[in-house]
């Protein structure tokens, strides 16, 4: 499965600050019905990603009945990214039983 989405970039200060993308409607419907065949555990979604020319693994977080994207430093760095930018994010997710 191979989702695609723009969304806006947003921090959450925890005790380790991170900053994500939030899934949108209606990839996250689309999430939601696959998300028991791959979660590995408390909801997590593993999933390829790519912003612009950068590609990562990470895996989606459930949050307020939807998902987001966790966006790591280094993809960050590598591709400019403030906080509050609009990023396009590509995302696939290995089904079962494919390649």
């Amino acid at each position: 499965m191979e989702l695609e989405f723009s969304g806006e970039v947003f921090s959450w200060r925890g005790p380790a600050p991170h900053h994500f993308v939030a899934v949108p409607e209606p990839e996250r419907t689309e999430l939601a019905d696959v998300a028991q065949l791959v979660s590995y555990g408390w909801g997590m979604v593993p999933v390829t990603g790519r912003i612009g020319t950068t590609e990562f693994t990470t895996s989606l977080w459930p949050r307020e009945g939807g998902y987001v994207v966790p966006i790591k430093t280094d993809v960050r760095r590598a591709e400019g990214i403030e906080l509050d930018d609009v990023v396009t994010i590509v995302l696939r997710v290995a089904m079962p039983g494919t390649d």
